[in-house]
């Protein structure tokens, strides 16, 4: 009895004993005061404006914010040095792994001869269709099989396939320029003769835009050498005088510097004990009468008696 007399009026009671004035007005404020509260949130940030769930946002605070919670700027370390600022959309692709600026790409000639070298070596590796009949399919001179490296019957006019070409290396390996000149002592004409020699192109390992190098099957390049020289042995012999010509000319060549600095070195010996030798200089002749004198160097205080004439 007595929670029932002490509860706050309900507000239908309140509202009961205001006017229908006074309830409006009310109404307005409470709806003033709302537009308010709004009109301040968005003037603080987007950040504490709620979201549809009516829960604050979480956003990324800008730098350049002048909100108290905001980071401050991450100060640069001196230790890392300077930076270097590239315009990226002046960059080319020059295909050297490297980005370059415009004034630094790659010549446009290499380019073209790169492009061309590209070109040779994709027509020297189109294959030939097969035949659906057996018998008009080439074989391999090894094993009569007709699954033959196209390549080489194009380029050598080799008929081999690729298990007999890695069994026999020693008939169909490829021997690069270097080891032609070298090995078998055959000449640059030579080895440039497609009729002579054929030769595969291959790009060049070393750099892109040097020149193709050339491959040379081993059994045609022996077959030259024995026709050349007449046979293995004289092939040995010739390698062997043209070895120890070599021999000589580098022992000369070194005999000759050796006494070229052997002269240099007497020379500079010679001419530095010629500095360092003493002349001497003798100050005005002391009379000690009976017609001697005496002379005596300012340096090394060397005495000599004279006769005075």
């Amino acid at each position: 009895m007595m929670e029932g007399l002490n509860a706050p009026p309900s507000s239908t009671t309140e509202n009961s004993l205001l006017t229908p004035e006074q309830i409006k007005r009310i109404e307005l404020n409470r709806l003033k005061a709302k537009a308010r509260q709004r009109q301040r949130e968005r003037e603080a940030g987007p950040s504490s404006a709620p979201n549809a769930n009516q829960k604050r946002p979480l956003e990324v605070i800008p730098a350049v914010s002048t909100s108290p919670t905001a980071p401050k700027p991450l100060r640069r370390d001196s230790r890392l040095g300077k930076y270097f600022d590239y315009d990226l959309s002046k960059m080319v692709n020059s295909k050297g792994g490297f980005l370059v600026e415009d004034g630094k790409e790659v010549d446009e000639d290499s380019r073209v001869k790169e492009r061309e070298r590209e070109r040779q070596r994709a027509k020297q590796n189109l294959e030939p269709p097969m035949y659906l009949d057996p018998s008009l399919n080439p074989k391999c001179r090894e094993c009569q099989s007709i699954d033959i490296d196209y390549t080489y019957k194009k380029i050598f006019g080799c008929l081999v396939c690729n298990k007999c070409k890695d069994e026999h290396p020693e008939k169909y390996g490829l021997l690069t320029k270097t080891e032609c000149k070298e090995d078998y002592l055959l000449t640059d004409p030579e080895l440039r003769d497609r009729e002579l020699l054929p030769h595969l192109l291959k790009a060049n390992p070393h750099k892109s835009t040097f020149a193709n190098m050339m491959l040379f099957l081993r059994c045609q390049v022996e077959d030259f050498a024995w026709k050349k020289w007449g046979s293995p042995e004289a092939l040995d012999a010739e390698w062997e005088r043209r070895t120890e010509e070599k021999k000589k000319k580098k022992n000369k060549k070194f005999e000759e510097g050796l006494r070229d600095l052997r002269r240099r070195t007497r020379e500079g010996v010679w001419q530095r004990r010629k500095d360092q030798e003493h002349k001497h200089v003798f100050g005005v002749m002391e009379n000690l009468g009976d017609g001697m004198g005496r002379q005596v160097c300012h340096e090394c205080g060397f005495t000599i008696d004279v006769e005075v004439f």
